[in-house]
């Protein structure tokens, strides 16, 4: 699917960005090495590899050529879909390094490879905390969660919580995982829990209006639903959900405020000119359905 070819293009722009900017602080060696960094910049990963590999054993261990080859090789194994091979580069680079972007580097080609205690540790050295800590879980499980490896982020935010019962975020990202298993009532519980630590959460009440809305609890869905808009007014997903609640329960009126305000802080919501199609097309405002209907459509075709 396109979103998970973005997450991961994000995941890689983010890596590269890291250590970039790490290696801007060294000088660059001329030569094979800076060849090799010029093909990387030019995105062509693959060249950079081919060209820098073979020479490493040239290279004495702890020189600062060694370590900028290390660093370009780690990054164009990364880059090049090589998680696996980008590790030992990076490890050689920072491994117990205090240098957070090379751990953040780590990080993320360890969990990508499920090695998830030295995830914990690279993360925790990323953020200054104790490997062993409540915040170490709950950010390791927060980064296992956006790479979609569902089992060890949910592993590690069941540490953190056991480690911590009242630690903020935790109870949120666990319910996240139970409304995406349809475990509904689990779900409410934990955004529940949430709120409990912070009252000001919009995003659990939000999903609390999502699971009323699931069930078809109307009143109970419009409350938290209002609730999360006057906590962050600039959320479209609140205002998509109000305008079919507000629809099922015969408020046409509010139901189409709702949906041109998501429309308004989102242009690009496909579902959004869809349902406010639907709800001008119900009150026989034709031509102005067709309009919403015809933005729905060709947001449909820039998704395929």
């Amino acid at each position: 699917m396109r979103w998970r070819r973005a997450r991961r293009s994000i995941e890689a722009a983010i890596v590269t960005f890291v250590l970039a900017v790490s290696a801007s602080a060294q000088t660059v060696p001329p030569g094979a090495i800076a060849q090799a960094r010029t093909r990387l910049d030019a995105g062509k990963p693959a060249d950079a590899i081919a060209l820098l590999e073979p020479l490493m054993a040239q290279l004495a261990k702890g020189s600062p050529e060694r370590r900028e080859a290390a660093q370009v090789l780690g990054l164009s194994h990364y880059l090049a879909g090589h998680i696996a091979e980008s590790i030992p580069y990076l490890e050689e680079v920072g491994a117990g390094s205090a240098d957070m972007k090379i751990a953040y580097a780590l990080a993320m080609a360890y969990a990508q490879t499920r090695q998830a205690d030295k995830a914990r540790d690279a993360i925790a050295r990323t953020f200054q905390l104790p490997a062993d800590s409540a915040g170490a879980y709950l950010l390791t499980g927060q980064m296992m969660n956006r790479l979609e490896l569902e089992d060890l982020a949910e592993a590690a935010l069941r540490q953190a919580l056991a480690k911590d019962p009242k630690l903020p975020e935790v109870h949120f990202l666990l319910g996240e995982q139970a409304v995406f298993r349809s475990h509904l009532d689990e779900g409410l519980a934990l955004m529940r829990a949430e709120l409990a630590l912070n009252p000001a959460h919009g995003m659990a009440l939000y999903w609390i209006g999502d699971i009323y809305s699931r069930q078809a609890k109307w009143p109970e869905a419009i409350a938290a639903l209002q609730q999360s808009i006057w906590i962050n007014p600039y959320f479209s997903g609140p205002y998509i959900l109000l305008g079919k609640a507000f629809a099922k329960t015969d408020q046409p009126a509010a139901a189409e405020d709702m949906l041109r305000h998501a429309v308004q802080y989102d242009p690009n919501n496909k579902a959004a000119h869809y349902l406010l199609a639907q709800l001008l097309q119900q009150a026989g405002r034709v031509d102005e359905a067709r309009k919403e209907f015809d933005i729905a459509a060709r947001l449909q075709g820039d998704i395929k």
